[in-house]
């Protein structure tokens, strides 16, 4: 493992800021911490509130990233207030905690982790904790301690798994003491601990020890197939994503009954070799290689039992029979260890493992699935190099239910911000880089959704998405270059979208363009072009559309962005008209046929968005002009005029009416038309 430590960047920092440094050097490499996990304290000189000096412990905030950690997110408390806890036998986790509260210097500071005490105890200035792969290959296997011993001497100490509390903490520092001449202290079955005089030290050490381990295993690995032969080789790259793209929605609706959720889809080749090989099945249900990991990935993945994922048919049943094994073994599970007092989370898997397929992974957004899919893609390269050393075990299942439901570690939950009104709701919408679809998919992604943004304009498409992407932190919007008048561009597009999120919820029907003409003067290729865009293309996206939603059999919710035209007709507005019709007349059928299976259908009927519009050229705008016998530069006040309220209609306008009939407050509405005009007594709905 290469050292990433810079002299030049350490120098001259502040104790504080040395170990922020620290931390994040530690949270840049994923081999060895992961979403939030890992801790690191520093212990140093300050001042209490009445301005007596007393020895601090920085430790870092329960539910702190070291990835992104910031000075803000340690928390100070009082070392002498913590030491005399070594001489108690036994505290409670809950008394634990409040102590721990009442010796913080800064009561507005972080929850302390949970972790405090083994810091406090242990006297070393800088202390890092990490859940680093390579020694827990070393540690999760039923020689551990042989092994340990074996890579690092006797100056390095092995404490048996102890779940974090004030016993670990008590072990740890008995083997601190006990040591001699100690470099390190690994805990069994989860982790590493290292210290030292100065940041540097500590960090040197963790990268020293994690390069043995890694060099330790590769070593004996050398001339062995730890997983044994492959039995399922991952089909072509083509053949298995279209085969993701059908069972995606299929999955995801089976296990979003209670709440929806969002998937990430994995298929790299290391992956599928895993997936495939003869021990994948009995070795992947074994459990998580660090306990840390169970708030995210649960016990252990669902592990999709099919011997031909070639054949849609046998792997719908594979997947539908896994399913119920994995509930099932689920509640048994948790009916034998539960702790006193405590409901079951879910019965549904995070990770989802399909031989010759790959892995899906699921959260409430795709920030949330990426936990899983990130831990897990850590976790089988553990599992083999574990197998490859000894065999691959971990801690039991009474253990293993006792961490996935202590108050503890679920405390994390609480410090989760509140879901917003389309989390867990995945939106696809047509014309996306246009005004309308625009505003549409801007207030879609602030109100919590994922968002497919689909257009023909590529360069628009994808600026957009960044954009989005960009505000919120995280990549909630995919970008995709799609003609919805070509049928083969639908069906990738829509197949593209599932690979993205794994289902769509909610479809925005978007997409339109307007060719003004008399009837008389109408061109063929205009006419056939609106038909093509506002009616065709409005027909193969709804099809694409509803067959996602009916696979899921979640229900769906379908807007269509119409027009005022559909009634009350312009003059020179045909072609555009007559295709807005049709495009409202199918939607219109689609609401008759599919409320039986929950899909509601419902349209808006904007008039005259200006903002940022394609639709209204300068072409268009001058030949509207023309026909209302106005000049040029007063069309958008002769339009926002026209209407009853005197004002004119902007694109977030439209936005809002769509979000309205897309959310739970239209769940009793199909069929509808909501205008968005100012007003117009001749395009009232009759």
């Amino acid at each position: 493992m290469k050292s990433l430590w810079s002299n030049k960047a350490a120098k001259d920092l502040s104790s504080i800021d040395l170990v922020v440094y620290t931390s994040r050097l530690i949270g840049a490499n994923t081999n060895l911490v992961l979403w939030g996990g890992g801790n690191s304290s520093i212990k140093t000189i300050g001042s209490d509130h009445t301005g007596k000096k007393c020895e601090i412990l920085w430790i870092k905030g329960s539910g702190s990233d070291m990835r992104t950690i910031a000075p803000k997110n340690f928390t100070p408390l009082r070392l002498q207030d913590l030491l005399p806890l070594q001489q108690r036998d036994a505290m409670t986790d809950e008394a634990m905690v409040d102590y721990q509260m009442k010796s913080m210097l800064n009561p507005k500071a972080p929850k302390p982790s949970i972790e405090t005490l083994l810091h406090a105890f242990l006297p070393p200035a800088h202390i890092y904790h990490t859940h680093a792969d390579a020694i827990c290959a070393l540690t999760d296997t039923p020689k551990s301690k042989k092994i340990i011993r074996e890579v690092f001497g006797k100056t390095v100490a092995l404490v048996s798994y102890t779940r974090p509390g004030f016993l670990l903490s008590k072990r740890v520092a008995e083997a601190y003491k006990k040591t001699p001449n100690i470099t390190a202290i690994i805990l069994d079955k989860h982790g590493l601990i290292t210290f030292g005089k100065t940041a540097k030290t500590a960090y040197d050490m963790t990268i020293k020890m994690v390069s043995q381990a890694e060099a330790y295993a590769a070593e004996k690995r050398k001339g062995k197939t730890p997983m044994g032969p492959l039995q399922i080789k991952g089909l072509p790259v083509n053949k298995r994503r279209a085969l993701a793209a059908m069972i995606a929605p299929i999955l995801r609706g089976e296990i979003s009954h209670n709440k929806h959720v969002v998937l990430r889809y994995e298929d790299t080749p290391t992956l599928l070799q895993f997936i495939g090989s003869e021990k994948a099945k009995k070795l992947t249900q074994i459990g998580p290689f660090t306990p840390d990991h169970l708030m995210h990935t649960r016990p252990w993945p669902l592990f999709v039992d099919v011997k031909d994922p070639a054949d849609l048919q046998s792997l719908k049943q594979a997947l539908h029979k896994s399913l119920t094994s994995y509930r099932k073994r689920a509640v048994d599970y948790f009916e034998r260890y539960k702790p006193e007092g405590v409901t079951i989370l879910d019965a549904n898997p995070r990770v989802i493992l399909i031989p010759g397929i790959g892995m899906f992974s699921t959260g409430k957004n795709r920030a949330a699935a990426n936990i899983p899919h990130d831990l897990y893609m850590h976790t089988y390269p553990v599992i083999e190099a574990a197998t490859a050393i000894d065999r691959y075990r971990t801690i039991s299942l009474k253990e293993t239910c006792d961490f996935e439901y202590w108050p503890m570690e679920n405390f994390k939950l609480t410090l989760l911000p509140p879901e917003k009104t389309f989390s867990r709701k995945i939106v696809l919408i047509t014309g996306a880089a246009g005004a309308i679809g625009s505003a549409i998919a801007s207030a879609f992604i602030e109100a919590g959704a994922c968002v497919v943004l689909t257009d023909i304009d590529e360069k628009k498409t994808c600026a957009l998405a960044d954009k989005l992407n960009e505000a919120v932190g995280s990549r909630q919007a995919v970008a995709i270059t799609m003609d919805v008048c070509s049928e083969h561009e639908v069906k990738r597009g829509f197949e593209a979208a599932v690979l993205a999120f794994g289902g769509l919820d909610i479809f925005i029907s978007n997409a339109g363009i307007a060719r003004p003409s008399s009837v008389d003067n109408l061109s063929l290729s205009d006419w056939e072009a609106s038909l093509s865009v506002n009616a065709t293309g409005h027909l193969l996206t709804s099809q694409a559309a509803l067959k996602i939603m009916k696979a899921q059999k979640l229900g769906g919710s379908i807007v269509v962005v119409t027009t005022k035209n559909v009634l009350a007709p312009g003059k020179d507005f045909g072609a555009y008209s007559a295709s807005k019709a049709a495009q409202t007349q199918l939607a219109r059928i689609m609401a008759i046929e599919n409320a039986s299976v929950g899909i509601r259908v419902n349209m808006v009927t904007p008039d005259g968005i200006f903002e940022g519009s394609g639709l209204w050229s300068q072409s268009v705008r001058e030949e509207r002009a023309e026909a209302h016998g106005i000049a040029l530069d007063e069309v958008e006040d002769f339009y926002a005029k026209r209407n009853l309220l005197q004002t004119p209609i902007y694109a977030r306008d439209v936005a809002e009416g769509v979000l309205f009939l897309a959310s739970e407050r239209a769940a009793k509405t199909t069929g509808a038309i909501l205008p968005i005009d100012g007003g117009l007594r001749e395009a009232f709905p009759r």
